[in-house]
């Protein structure tokens, strides 16, 4: 089991998972703050170029009420 790999057997209908991979998080807070000078479209591509899963990305990104809380690390 990788360190981005969580078991989901041990997980309740609705309870967030602890987040293992600080390089997608720092990625999308990358992303996310260049929103305003940017735009969406290019921090689409960027998390794209940098292999973020699209799924995340589009959530982070055009979900905003959907974005984990910030962890400190």
């Amino acid at each position: 089991m990788s360190t981005t790999d969580i078991d989901l057997t041990a997980v309740e209908p609705g309870q967030r998972l602890q987040r293992t991979d600080l390089r997608t998080r720092d990625l999308i807070n990358q992303a996310i703050a260049s929103i305003p000078t940017l735009g969406v479209q290019k921090a689409a591509a960027f998390l794209a170029t940098m292999n973020v899963p699209p799924e995340i990305a589009v959530r982070c990104l055009l979900q905003p009420h959907k974005r984990r809380p910030p962890s400190h690390g």
